[in-house]
């Protein structure tokens, strides 16, 4: 799990059911999100993360499906905001990478400062301490009754609002 070192957040946490629920969180999420966002997504297999990635994509307006980039580590979607503006959802997919340097291979240091769109990025931990100073970090753990605990935590907390999430 990415570090927080040293750094002051704010947290919450959400109860999910179902993976309809989910997208439905996601959507909520699209909300707050801006040009230039990071979202950071820790979760283990199957835990949700790319159902959320579907949703926040719909809350954009995205039109074709959304699915996990395994194997080609990242995914353009063309979107736009609420206003109209159009926005690329950068949708990264770490899991298969072994070793950190290979995050330069395919420029993933842009991805952490979207000029254009914003970059949500499933297994973060993989780029080790290859962060944005400013993310949002979506942790989604299973829960005994068979639904996922979502957790928000924003990074720096004054730069965002999670109210209404």
């Amino acid at each position: 799990m990415p570090e927080t070192q040293a750094r002051t957040t704010t947290t919450t946490t959400v109860q999910i059911a179902t993976a309809s629920e989910m997208r439905v969180l996601g959507k909520r999420l699209s909300r707050i999100l801006r040009v230039g966002d990071v979202v950071l997504l820790h979760g283990d297999l199957g835990a949700g993360k790319t159902t959320l990635v579907q949703g926040i994509a719909e809350g954009f307006g995205v039109v074709e499906a959304v699915q996990s980039p395994t194997f080609t580590l990242v995914a353009e979607h063309e979107g736009r905001t609420q206003d109209g503006t159009a926005l690329k959802l950068y949708h990264l997919d770490l899991y298969r990478l072994t070793d950190p340097a290979e995050l330069e291979s395919f420029g993933y240091e842009s991805y952490l400062q979207p000029a254009d769109g914003l970059s949500l990025i499933e297994w973060p931990e993989r780029a080790d301490d290859w962060l944005p100073d400013r993310f949002l970090l979506v942790r989604i753990d299973y829960a005994k009754n068979g639904g996922r605990s979502v957790t928000l935590e924003a990074i720096p907390p004054a730069q965002w609002s999670l109210t209404g999430v």
